[in-house]
């Protein structure tokens, strides 16, 4: 498959779908449009069981069509099989018991510190930014946490986060460029992306690239593709790009 077939935003998804298993749990929240199209394509093609918790409350929605309103429309809910409030998300990780979780964040280093603060120093920042939110609770607690971001350069991943909203428990990070998976207290290469190249991203970050071999995510195929279609209709996964 040629890589002029598919776009960025094709690969992070299944790459994304294809790290979700069959019967795990698996949580998004706001802003999160990426993620919930990987979910609804792992329940489509390979994992089928997955449960599939969001903002709203909706499990298991029969469709993210509607869903466009920061990813928390109202067709989350209005076409899920059941009601699960959020704030029993939270209790539900803290349990041990929410396999998969979503997070964000705006600075990532090596040791897997996860910034979503501030940019500049804590008291006189240049940037004050969201904050932690759900990340402070679900990236401790969560069995796997699996950050995405469409922004994969030296300001993003750097030698020191400029604050420390939360660490740890880290799993995966998938950007535009590669995959890092956290481990041993550090960011790992995983995989570079077919429409990337491991130049790319040795000048695009911030630390010294840690890896065991040089492998590359696997393309899309054709069939996740014509599901995209299906169940992406109005190309969600890419309105963060």
């Amino acid at each position: 498959m040629r890589n002029k077939e598919y776009r960025v935003s094709d690969i992070m998804t299944c790459c994304i779908s294809n790290m979700l298993q069959d019967n795990e749990t698996v949580f998004h929240g706001v802003s999160s449009h990426l993620p919930m199209v990987a979910m609804k394509l792992a329940k489509s093609m390979h994992a089928p069981e997955l449960v599939h918790l969001n903002i709203p409350g909706g499990v298991n929605p029969s469709s993210i069509k509607n869903a466009s309103y920061s990813s928390a429309g109202a067709d989350l809910l209005g076409t899920a099989e059941a009601y699960f409030p959020l704030e029993e998300v939270f209790d539900l990780s803290m349990r041990g018991k929410l396999d998969v979780a979503f997070l964000g964040g705006i600075q990532f280093d090596i040791n897997g510190n996860v910034n979503a603060s501030v940019i500049g120093d804590y008291h006189k920042p240049k940037v004050r930014l969201p904050g932690g939110a759900g990340s402070a609770v679900l990236i401790p607690t969560a069995k796997k946490a699996i950050i995405w971001r469409v922004k994969h350069d030296k300001r993003t991943f750097v030698e020191q986060v400029d604050f420390t909203t939360t660490r740890g428990n880290l799993w995966k990070i998938v950007t535009p460029l590669c995959v890092f998976e956290f481990r041993k207290g550090k960011l790992y290469l995983e995989s570079i992306h077919p429409t990337s190249s491991f130049e790319e991203v040795r000048d695009n970050t911030g630390f010294e690239l840690l890896y065991d071999e040089i492998k590359f995510t696997p393309e899309p195929t054709e069939q996740e593709l014509v599901m995209l279609k299906k169940i992406d209709p109005y190309d969600y996964r890419s309105i963060e790009f």
